[in-house]
Parts: structure tokens; C-alpha cells; sequence
């Protein structure tokens, strides 16, 4: 299933509808001028991918991969969740998960990829007591086997700016982890804005949602008879990072992950795109409504974008 999540609106741009059943081959992109927005880059959006040795973990990655590279991607974003889970794992096991997991990127086949960390590739959180004063605790683990030197980045390419955010943090002395920037990431946001030309666009990537709708439904979140979302689940500091967003009108798209569902958010001038799951449900079926899936995202030269939400078949193995 391929879906386009856009309409053409006053023969000016593509702006997604967010509507899981609207179907399209092509769509223009020819403005009031008569000329077409030059594309600039073309992004292969994979997250959740949740390899193991179980279940054909790697062979759907791999599958994934060989799929979004009939697009032609110019890079292919790892949105995060790569291995299906390390928060818990001995190091053996979280070893033997990053082996898969590195032999299954191969498939990229020479595309430049760009990853971004989720929390089921942070180890040992959630045995702090026995993991914590191990070198590779946290993410260090995850760092290393992507050779990435800090969690969160920016670069720029093809006249956009790009920035990479670390969703997971630990909740104090505790387990488990709250969806958010600590002080220092946040300071650091702030001052990659500031000191963005003020014309060049900007997409954000993070593993978890800065902002969605889907995250309502991923569990019984009403029964209370009021709507209650995890902090796990979305991020708990949206209001200033969108507070900080409107100051910068050139934040054009934010991508991420985690829901394993699919859907997209447009809310002061930043579309939000949570892309669904490689892994589906978990490599066990459909998720809800979602399937195993990916998304191409193109970016335009003038700052526009469009995001395609893609599943794709893959057999479900015992």
C-alpha cells in the first residue's frame, strides 16, 4: 500500500491531509509561475525496526531497505529503535541484537544514512542497579555500534537544515525513561535556531513524537473518562518547544517514530509526521491498523515537502 498523504491545494503546494485511505500515483507541484519546485533531496524515513534474532527480524529490515531503495533515496534516515530491546538485556544479548542489526544496514547498499538513538537502544536503564557502572551503560552502547559521537546533531545538506534530537531520558534515579530534551539539549536547540539563516529551512528528527495524535490511541489512555498520554509516549516539554518553533518560522517538518501507527499533525506552521514501523507490529502482523512500513519524504527548494507513507508485504514467521 502506498499512500500519499497530500492534496493538491490552489496549484501551489502539497500539504498532507493525514487521510489513511487517499491513494495517488502523482501530484503537481507546478506553482503560480507555471515552473515546479526544484527537489532537492529525497529521504528514505525508516524507524522501529526492532531487529533481533527472533522472527526474521533482520530479513524484513533488510527487505525494508531493498523496498525504499526503488525510490532512489539520496540518504536514509534511521529514526531510532533499532534493535528490539537493550533497556533490560544482558550485554550479550544486546551484542548479539547490534550484530544483526549492523549486518542488516549492508542492505543500505552504499546510501549515506543518518540515525538518530530510540529508547529500546539505550542499555541497561532498566536494571540501573546491576548495569550502572558498566562502560558501555546507556547510550554509550548504542553510540559506539553507529559510530555516532553524540546523541543528538545537526548538519545541512541540499539547502536544508537538519537536526537530530535525543527523545529518551531516564527518570531520575529510577527505571524507564520520559520523552523530552534535557537542559543542555534544549540550550543547544535554541542556539541551532538562533543561529540558522533565517530563509533555510529546517527539518527535525527525534525517535519519539514531539507532537501527534496517534499516541491517544496506543492503549486504553480514556478509561479514566479523561485523555491521560504517557510521557513515554510523546514528548512531555512540547509546549516550549513549540513555544521556541514559532520563533522560528523556518522549521518546516518534524519526523519520528516510536507509536509503530502513522499519522500527521499540522499545528502552527511545523508538520508532524509520525512514519509508522518497519517492524510492524513487532514482526508479529499489523500493529492496530498499521502494517509493516516506511515513508519517502522529498524536500523542495522553496521549503516545501511531501511525506509518502509506504507499507510494504512481509511474511509473518514463527
Amino acid at each position: 500500500m502506498v499512500i500519499v498523504e497530500g492534496m493538491k491545494l490552489n496549484r501551489r503546494e502539497l500539504i498532507g491531509t493525514g487521510i489513511a485511505g487517499l491513494a495517488s500515483t502523482a501530484v503537481s507541484r507546478v506553482g503560480l509561475t507555471g515552473q515546479e519546485p526544484k527537489r532537492t533531496l529525497r529521504i528514505a524515513h525508516l524507524t522501529d525496526m526492532h531487529v533481533q534474532p527472533e522472527r526474521g527480524a533482520q530479513a524484513g529490515f533488510e527487505k525494508a531497505l531493498e523496498e525504499c531503495q526503488k525510490e532512489s533515496p539520496d540518504v536514509i534516515f534511521i529514526g531510532g529503535d533499532m534493535i528490539m530491546d537493550s533497556l533490560g538485556s544482558d550485554l550479550d544479548r544486546a551484542n548479539a541484537q547490534w550484530k544483526l542489526f549492523n549486518a542488516g544496514i549492508k542492505a543500505s547498499a552504499g546510501v549515506p544514512v543518518k540515525y538518530a538513538l530510540g529508547n529500546h537502544d539505550v542499555w541497561g536503564w532498566n536494571e540501573i542497579a546491576k548495569y550502572k557502572n558498566e562502560t558501555l551503560f546507556g547510550k554509550k552502547l548504542a553510540q559506539d555500534k553507529v559510530e555516532l559521537a553524540q546523541p543528538y546533531y545537526s548538519y545541512e545538506q541540499a539547502g536544508w537544515k537538519f537536526i537530530v534530537l535525543d527523545s529518551s531520558h531516564r527518570n531520575g534515579e529510577g527505571n524507564g525513561y520520559t520523552a523530552k530534551l534535557d537542559e543542555d539539549q534544549f540550550g543547544w536547540l535554541q542556539d541551532e535556531l538562533k543561529n540558522t539563516k533565517r530563509d533555510q529551512p529546517v527539518l527535525v528528527l527525534s525517535h519519539i513524537p514531539l507532537f501527534c495524535a496517534c499516541a491517544f490511541l496506543d492503549g486504553d489512555n480514556e478509561k479514566s473518562g479523561n485523555w491521560q498520554v504517557p510521557g513515554a509516549w510523546m514528548h512531555t516539554d512540547f509546549r516550549r518547544i513549540k513555544d521556541l518553533f514559532v520563533k522560528h518560522k523556518n522549521v518546516k517538518v518534524a519526523l519520528s517514530g516510536h507509536i509503530h501507527l502513522a499519522d500527521r499533525v499540522d499545528y502552527l506552521g511545523v508538520s508532524y509526521f509520525c512514519n509508522g514501523a518497519v517492524s510492524g507490529g513487532w514482526w508479529g502482523g499489523k500493529y492496530q491498523d498499521f502494517s509493516n512500513s516506511y515513508a519517502i519524504v522529498e524536500l523542495f527548494e522553496d521549503g516545501s515537502f511531501t511525506n509518502k507513507y509506504v507499507e510494504f508485504d512481509w511474511k509473518v514467521l514463527s
